[in-house]
């Protein structure tokens, strides 16, 4: 393997990162900076085409550092996790990473996700990526997110309602700790 090669393999694995960290935290002038100025993200039936539409739709999707939960009523998991002093929270892991180096200019990757909430897994999917050089630097130049499956009265399901694949029920009933008396 050459050493463009593994340049590649690790700016993009990078790249991937800085989207879900960014993403994560609210971060949202920092997330679209991954992608390319003429990049394409698709997701449900929706298309954005170029970075500023991207930044729209995520300033919409994601309001503050707390992340979208601030938009969606309570579940008993959520009020108990804020009346225990911590913020709602938001949390994708990215795994399963298959790159393939086309050439010296493009990149294709698949990659899992799953997303965290203080209620537990919320939803998961797939990203179908495209990375090409700009200007000297790895950047996404096409995303795909298809999202697999959720559950039903999550962050997910409440945001993008019947566009979800699946609508699954949550396996377990969320039950609060029991503070324990002196």
């Amino acid at each position: 393997m050459e050493l463009w090669e593994l340049v590649a393999r690790e700016s993009v694995r990078d790249l991937i990162a800085r989207y879900n960290a960014n993403g994560d935290s609210g971060r949202i002038e920092q997330m679209v900076q991954v992608f390319a100025p003429d990049a394409v993200f698709e997701t449900l039936d929706l298309r954005f085409e170029g970075r500023h539409a991207i930044r729209d739709f995520f300033n919409g999707v994601t309001r503050t550092a707390a992340g979208p939960q601030e938009r969606v009523p309570d579940s008993p998991a959520v009020t108990d996790w804020k009346a225990r002093g911590n913020q709602p929270m938001l949390r994708h892991i990215t795994g399963t990473t298959q790159i393939d180096v086309i050439d010296e200019r493009t990149v294709r990757a698949r990659s899992y996700y799953y997303v965290i909430v203080p209620h537990g897994l919320d939803h998961w999917g797939r990203y179908l990526d495209e990375f090409g050089l700009v200007d000297g630097e790895w950047r996404i130049t096409h995303r795909t997110e298809h999202t697999d499956g959720v559950f039903e009265g999550g962050w997910a399901h409440q945001s993008a309602g019947e566009a979800v694949a699946d609508v699954l029920t949550h396996p377990m009933n969320w039950v609060p700790p029991q503070t324990s008396q002196p």
